[in-house]
């Protein structure tokens, strides 16, 4: 939680800098300075309203869909009225969270045409809940994306996204993740989970809901292949979104995220930098990058000058603590 904060901090200063202006701030990325004020974006404010929905839904009983769906919808349209949704917000999550307020079904409020990685950039914390099944991951991941982004990759990468986090959190070594995430979504590539995202697929008029949930993943697929040559290349010094992807939709932001931890997977602070200066969506790339590191390395990761002025820094320790 600490990492995906700090992150976002980061990234929030370059985002939509490119690689020249950045430069100005910092010759070598190596040395990107945390702002003396680390606000954040609403990547992590999007993420605690998550993380405080899971808290509450949890305390009522096992997660199940409807158990999720009415505190994140609440805590989504809290987040979409409050005077501290000023850091410039995805249109999509104001758009859904403008039509989850009236009250209609989410699955009407949702956007199936949003690809954008507003879905997949704020779903670490369901990587962190050990009691849940793997099938409560899957399916409130994709629960948590479809309130806002329906579309089916938006679907499959906020799912990859959360189980890279508890794979890291339970200890498998980065190497082997390329490898094991691709087999999860070639296992998953035609499963739709109705249980969990209800009748959301008919909304999109183009096939059987085994296929649009396949579209998705092999979005996906492709995205890792990428991710695949580019950790051959292995060249750290290169901007990682023209490898990858800028990261503006799902599987780019989860692709270009992800090679930047595991190019440096020993070396948090410099894995969420590579991130935070690249030509795409640096904030949020740099805060799925934070997610995975921290994931793997924990609070103590991260240099106390920066963990101690890092906004919102209890709520985020104290889920960091409510889920270790």
């Amino acid at each position: 939680m600490l990492g995906l904060a700090i992150g976002d901090a980061l990234g929030k200063r370059t985002e939509f800098l490119d690689l020249g202006e950045i430069a100005l701030l910092s010759p070598d990325w190596r040395h990107l300075p945390l702002p003396k004020k680390a606000r954040v974006t609403d990547d992590t404010q999007m993420t605690l309203a998550l993380a405080r929905a899971l808290r509450d839904a949890l305390a009522e009983g096992p997660l199940a869909p409807l158990r999720l769906e009415l505190p994140l919808r609440e805590e989504f349209v809290d987040w979409w009225r409050s005077p501290d949704n000023d850091r410039a917000p995805g249109t999509t999550c104001l758009r859904s969270c403008f039509r989850l307020s009236t009250g209609r079904p989410w699955q009407d409020a949702s956007d199936l045409g949003s690809k954008g990685c507003g879905a997949n950039m704020r779903v670490a914390p369901l990587g962190l809940v050990r009691e849940l099944t793997d099938r409560q991951v899957a399916g409130a991941a994709q629960l948590q994306s479809g309130l806002t982004h329906g579309h089916p990759t938006a679907l499959a990468a906020s799912e990859l996204t959360a189980f890279t986090v508890r794979w890291l959190a339970q200890g498998t070594d980065p190497a082997e993740l390329p490898a094991r995430l691709r087999a999860h979504a070639q296992q998953q590539r035609t499963h739709y989970d109705a249980t969990w995202l209800g009748d959301l697929a008919t909304r999109d008029h183009l096939g059987t809901p085994e296929e649009f949930i396949a579209r998705g993943w092999e979005e996906s697929l492709r995205a890792l292949d990428r991710l695949d040559a580019a950790l051959a290349a292995g060249d750290v010094e290169a901007d990682p979104c023209e490898r990858t992807g800028a990261g503006w939709v799902a599987e780019e932001a989860f692709a270009t995220a992800l090679l930047c931890f595991l190019l440096l997977p020993d070396d948090p602070v410099a894995a969420v930098r590579r991130a935070a200066v690249s030509s795409g969506d640096s904030d949020s790339l740099a805060c799925l990058a934070g997610a995975f590191a921290g994931a793997r390395h924990g609070a103590d990761a991260w240099p106390r000058e920066w963990a101690d002025r890092i906004e919102y820094r209890e709520e985020l320790l104290a889920f960091g603590a409510l889920w270790d």
